[in-house]
């Protein structure tokens, strides 16, 4: 069953009531706490020192710093908490698209939570005003919305575990996640040590973690990579020392032994992806610096833009060898897309990415 689709509208009056019925919302809540909600996430979309009206856009010469809030989804349902997200933009220093809003709910949604639809004081009273702008972001926001009722069996997927990352309630595993999906590693989070599988769990990550279970080496043992950041068991074999980690060999495969805490999750994020290198990923984009890929099981591959619209075609590499694929859009209709084969994986060339794209394969 699809999740409810929550609008948070305070005072609401009988002239509101032809904007509301537009989104045609499950539940419409005033200024109350709903029980379970999380506020602790940013507003979704991209930062910058370079400002264009009241958008954060990127400079031609700068990576776009990108707020999303996807991991912390996927991170409540790892450690068996509710994914009903619930920040909210009140920032009158930070003006911000209308149709990121839009961005919210989709981030949430294809992570396998919900979000509470809370229309910033600025978004509303343009609506109110019948601003052009704001009646577009709201006509789209409410077609998206109807898309992702209708196509709920696309998303709350198993994520493909070629990085698995042990998680625990606390700051530290919850942003080591934030920076692995951040840097495009695609995670599944989980709170359990999974069976060994070197097959399909290449990297498993055990860092930022109270301590670390001894059923996490058996990873390494079975010939994966384990990444940890405690001191391991004497006895093991040195590879190679690092300033700042040890590689050992275990078994048929390594452990890579931090020694310290990590204390930047952004680099460590990096580290991890070339740990496992660039051919083994589960998903990669091209010519997307604003976007982050979600590989899930059954040939899925989802695509969240967090900047402006891609209007040429990026490049997307998919895990797994298919002979067909299609491209999903809540503001199109589906499209057929040639495919590509490069060593395990497949490669497709999807364009005009607004917010949310979902490549299926066959």
């Amino acid at each position: 069953m699809a999740a409810p689709l929550i609008l948070r509208w305070p005072n609401r009056e009988p002239a509101h009531e032809a904007l509301i019925t537009q989104l045609q919302p499950d539940r419409v809540i005033g200024a109350e706490t709903v029980p379970g909600s999380i506020t602790r996430g940013l507003w979704p979309g991209i930062r910058s020192p370079a400002k264009q009206g009241s958008a954060d856009i990127a400079s031609a010469s700068r990576e776009p710093w990108v707020d999303a809030n996807g991991y912390l989804a996927a991170y409540q349902r790892a450690i068996g908490q509710p994914a009903l997200l619930a920040h909210s933009q009140n920032d009158p220093e930070r003006g911000v698209p209308f149709d990121t809003l839009e961005l919210a709910l989709i981030e949430a949604r294809v992570n396998g939570g919900n979000f509470i639809l809370s229309v910033e004081p600025r978004y509303r009273g343009a609506l109110l005003a019948a601003d052009p702008t704001a009646l577009e972001a709201w006509r789209s926001l409410a077609r998206t919305a109807s898309w992702l009722r209708q196509n709920e069996q696309l998303f709350n997927r198993p994520t493909l575990p070629i990085v698995t990352a042990l998680v625990e309630p606390g700051f530290l595993t919850s942003e080591i996640a934030n920076l692995l999906y951040r840097r495009g590693a695609s995670p599944a989070l989980t709170s359990e040590v999974p069976p060994p599988d070197p097959a399909k769990i290449n990297l498993l990550i055990a860092a930022g973690l109270k301590s670390v279970p001894e059923t996490a080496y058996r990873h390494a043992s079975a010939g994966a990579t384990a990444v940890t950041d405690s001191a391991p068991p004497k006895g093991w074999t040195t590879i190679k020392e690092d300033t700042d980690r040890t590689i050992y060999s275990v078994g048929k495969g390594r452990v890579v032994a931090y020694h310290t805490r990590i204390k930047d999750p952004s680099e460590f994020a990096l580290d991890c992806i070339d740990l496992l290198t660039h051919r083994r990923r589960a998903a990669r984009l091209w010519n997307a610096p604003a976007a982050i890929p979600l590989a899930t099981a059954g040939g899925l591959l989802h695509i969240i833009q967090y900047g402006g619209p891609v209007e040429n075609e990026i490049q997307a590499r998919v895990q797994g060898i298919y002979k067909s694929a299609a491209l999903l859009r809540p503001d199109a209709p589906p499209l057929a897309l040639k495919v590509y084969h490069r060593g395990t994986a497949t490669e497709v060339f999807p364009p005009a990415i607004r917010r949310l794209a979902v490549v299926q394969f066959q």
